[in-house]
């Protein structure tokens, strides 16, 4: 119980900006988890083009890549429904796009040590990897899909 007490205290206890991001990736995590109930062919066109990576340059905040990486893993503990791979960049990529940032989701198989067919998801934006690094080499990649920006406006300039 006091273990509740100090999490509540250290989250009151953040500046307003923080208190917000988190409480964005647990929003983000729920509709992540209803996505994931829906069948993926009705799910699929949301979460871009199909087959297509972005870019791996780095256009974007890192700093705002990792605040957003960690405010999803962070959240993922506390949600009371599952949180893991595919719900993770769900989340993510929703909240990138929030921030007009390019996003690639990717999808993944291999087989795991009694030889059963296993699946995993990862999101990346630029070179950073926001979600589903850890692990992802064993995967074979068998989708993408990369939410492009357009009319994006950096720095006064629009782009698109």
């Amino acid at each position: 119980m006091n273990s509740i007490f100090r999490k509540i205290n250290s989250f009151l206890g953040m500046n307003s900006s923080s208190k917000r991001l988190l409480v964005e990736a647990y929003f983000f995590l729920a509709w992540g988890r209803v996505f994931k109930l829906l069948p993926f062919s009705k799910v699929a066109p949301s979460l871009g083009e199909q087959m297509v990576e972005t870019s791996a340059n780095d256009m974007q905040d890192r700093k705002e890549l990792l605040m957003i990486s960690n405010a999803i893993h962070l959240m993922s503990r506390y949600t009371f429904w599952e949180s893991e791979c595919l719900v993770k960049a769900i989340a993510g990529m929703k909240m990138l796009e929030r921030r007009q940032m390019e996003s690639t989701l990717y999808l993944g198989t291999a087989r795991d040590e009694e030889g059963k067919m296993i699946a995993h998801a990862w999101l990346r934006s630029g070179s950073f990897y926001i979600s589903g690094s850890e692990g992802m080499e064993r995967f074979t990649v068998v989708g993408m899909f990369a939410k492009r920006i357009k009319n994006r406006v950096v720095k006064g300039e629009s782009i698109g």
